[in-house]
């Protein structure tokens, strides 16, 4: 009786949060939102008995992603109201966008059918003698091992991808030349003075980098001019 009232309780306030995460106008107000909602789907995977998936839940999403995704939003200057501006105008196209994907949605539940024996079939048969996180980590890495490969291949080629498309050669910054900073000398960069007991160094023998003189350029030649 106790479970099933914390199931429904976790799983109420759960559905809450993620609606707030979407309909929330503050973005640093949903980020916060969810974060509940991390905590509560933790709860839940306590309750059924993966201790180990809601340790993991708890540390890298809400210790590591939430809280970077909280610190991302507060420190980015966003301008609202220049958000905003473009919503009527493309509110026809993302409508309409809405409307097909919630017509296959409806297509695909309309059509769905339970096979018999399902119920069977969906859970992993489990080793009374291991541990939740042993047998986690067998169905993961012994039994699905080329899947989960590939889903981490996916998420790297989404990274690169992102790196690719964010990336901006921008003509003011500086780019280190490693070959130059090699062969490079002493003389080049040092300036040795001569400074005199309690009198100090003058301001103009600061060189920072060390001033170069610029080499002198030859005469054009002449012959064949008019003078």
């Amino acid at each position: 009786m106790i479970a099933s009232l914390a199931f429904y309780l976790f799983s109420g306030i759960l559905l809450a949060s993620a609606a707030m995460v979407v309909s929330s106008r503050n973005p640093v107000h949903a980020v916060l939102f969810l974060i509940l909602a991390f905590f509560n789907a933790a709860a839940l995977f306590l309750l059924a008995g993966a201790e180990f998936l809601a340790m993991t839940l708890v540390i890298v999403y809400v210790g590591a992603v939430a809280v970077l995704f909280l610190f991302v939003v507060m420190m980015l200057d966003v301008n609202f109201v220049q958000l905003r501006e473009g919503f009527q105008r493309y509110l026809p196209v993302g409508a309409t966008i809405g409307v097909v994907l919630l017509g296959e949605l409806v297509m695909v539940l309309g059509g769905w059918r339970i096979a018999p024996g399902s119920d069977a079939l969906r859970f992993a048969p489990m080793d009374a003698a291991l541990d939740n996180t042993r047998q986690i980590g067998q169905i993961l890495y012994t039994d699905y091992i080329l899947l989960f490969q590939a889903s981490g291949l996916i998420l790297l080629v989404a990274m690169i991808g992102a790196i690719v498309l964010t990336l901006r050669d921008r003509k003011t910054s500086r780019h280190q030349n490693v070959a130059t900073q090699i062969a490079r000398t002493p003389a080049d960069t040092l300036v040795l003075v001569d400074v005199v007991r309690g009198a100090g160094v003058p301001v103009d023998h600061y060189l920072r980098p060390k001033v170069t003189e610029a080499k002198p350029v030859a005469p054009a030649d002449s012959h064949g001019g008019h003078h």
